[in-house]
């Protein structure tokens, strides 16, 4: 072994995995950190909330609080039972069903909103059947919805058949050996035991539906959601005029994730 090699080993021995860890781990945080706080002390608070004031920012705060609770309600009405029914399945159905509900999470959100155009757009027959009756499936909040819903409640249907797996299936037998009906069980057993990660799941849908772009401007350029006002602003008056924007829809986010994580501690009765 060569005086180099040796060197080279001997320092490598000397390395704490530990510090070595902290500090890569630092470095990304750091990553995650400087840009979050570059963006809040990018603007005085006086122009945020000058900015807030304007018509165009609260009709797209308006229009992305609501059309998010509705997917995420949509989400949790239709996920948490096709969650249920995955954890409970065996066999290659199950695969292929968590397959089907995993690919919204990895398709680019641009070819989402292509996807969805091919079945609610205007030129075809479930859009002209839905124009005809005054409920138009694009360019309206029913557009955002459905974009949001797409790419929002994968994240309610995988995070709580990880909640309902981890559930101790014998304490469900118990629940049934002492006469318990199955919906009994479900609503006093398996429900309050998953309900955390079900309640994660929720956070995690409506942080993803409020901060949808992609599909969102395919289905329904209007009205305009916080994320699309955002690339207006930065499109059409630059960068400084979309960070007020920016940071109203940042401080929506974490003020969203802080109060529903805050919630998720607290166990059903």
């Amino acid at each position: 072994m060569s005086r180099t090699e040796s060197r080279t080993e001997a320092l490598v021995g000397r390395v704490d995995p530990r510090s070595a860890a902290v500090l890569l781990g630092g470095l990304l945080l750091c990553y995650y950190l400087v840009p979050l706080f570059s963006l809040l002390l990018s603007q005085p608070p006086g122009v945020v909330l000058q900015r807030l004031r304007s018509p165009t920012v609260a009709s797209a705060a308006v229009t992305s609080l609501t059309a998010s609770l509705l997917s995420t309600a949509i989400a949790a009405v239709f996920g948490l039972g096709l969650a249920y029914w995955l954890a409970r399945v065996d066999g290659p159905l199950g695969t292929v069903v968590t397959s089907l509900v995993v690919l919204p999470l990895v398709l680019p959100p641009v070819v989402s909103g292509m996807l969805l155009l091919t079945v609610v757009g205007p030129g075809t027959l479930l859009g002209r059947l839905a124009a005809a009756n005054g409920l138009p499936l694009t360019r309206s909040l029913v557009g955002v919805v459905l974009a949001q819903t797409f790419v929002a409640s994968p994240f309610v249907v995988i995070t709580a058949k990880a909640a309902f797996e981890s559930v101790d299936r014998s304490l469900e037998d118990a629940a049934r050996t002492l006469g318990q009906s199955r919906l009994a069980t479900f609503r006093r057993v398996t429900l309050p035991l998953a309900w955390p990660g079900i309640l994660a799941g929720i956070t995690l849908a409506f942080a993803r539906a409020i901060g949808e772009f992609g599909a969102t401007i395919m289905l329904a350029y209007y009205p305009r959601t916080m994320p699309v006002q955002i690339w207006v602003s930065f499109t059409t008056l630059g960068l400084e005029n979309a960070f007020p924007v920016a940071v109203v829809l940042v401080g929506v986010a974490v003020a969203t994730i802080l109060v529903l994580n805050v919630l998720g501690t607290t166990p059903l009765e």
